[in-house]
């Protein structure tokens, strides 16, 4: 049995790991563009989230203002 590998064999080898050292960068790129969309989407939904919650509290201090103001003496037109 000889020791020798066949050339075409070699060459099919060191041409797959240079295709995948080239796209090596490629793809973390990829990968770091969906993480910071990720992220910046959920920073956007968590302050969308805080707004409405902060919306709901200011109607709740307006309504309790206006029934102040209604239930004080001489409010009431």
């Amino acid at each position: 049995m000889a020791d020798t590998v066949n050339s075409q064999i070699t060459d099919a080898v060191t041409q797959a790991n240079v295709k995948v050292v080239a796209e090596a960068p490629a793809q973390s790129m990829a990968l770091l563009y969906q993480v910071m969309a990720h992220s910046m989407s959920l920073a956007m939904q968590n302050s969308m989230q805080s707004q409405g919650g902060l919306q709901q509290i200011g109607n709740a201090i307006t309504a309790t203002a206006c029934k102040m103001i209604l239930e004080a003496p001489g409010g009431k037109p």
